[in-house]
């Protein structure tokens, strides 16, 4: 144990032991490097459920193609971004320079760790020497 988890314990008949909040492992066995799969939902959490042009994240979300399908887009982390429905309208056919709209953040491809920070929520203080996530 590294670290313990404060006003915590694992009580036993007649021990009591502090609860760990960090661990150091003996041992790793290296598991194979999971690619985050390309879906709505994950490029919605990539962008935090927020519009990237206006930066709303209380109207309906859709997913917007930055440079359109109709003129040979792909399906691609790069080309894919959240907007909402009045800015996806705005936009239309059109390129953002093309619409005068600019992107709040460039999209790129997540890395893992951007979504093991979403389904850890939030990172308890002991924690964060030991992770990269910050």
């Amino acid at each position: 144990m590294v670290e313990e988890r404060i006003g915590v314990s694992i009580h036993s008949v007649g021990h009591i032991y502090p609860y760990p909040s960090v661990i150091r492992l003996g041992a790793y066995i290296r598991v194979p490097y999971k690619r985050v799969e390309l879906s709505r939902k994950n490029v919605l959490r990539r962008d935090s459920f927020r519009c990237q042009y206006c930066g709303t994240h209380t109207a309906p979300l859709t997913i917007d193609h930055i440079h359109p399908r109709s003129r040979g887009g792909a399906d691609t982390w790069e080309n894919l971004t959240t907007a909402c429905i009045p800015c996806n309208n705005k936009k239309g056919s059109r390129t953002p320079e093309e619409a005068n709209m600019r992107l709040l953040s460039k999209p790129r491809k997540p890395n893992h760790i951007v979504f093991m920070k979403h389904f850890m929520g939030k990172v308890e203080d002991p924690w964060r020497p030991y992770l990269f996530a910050d």
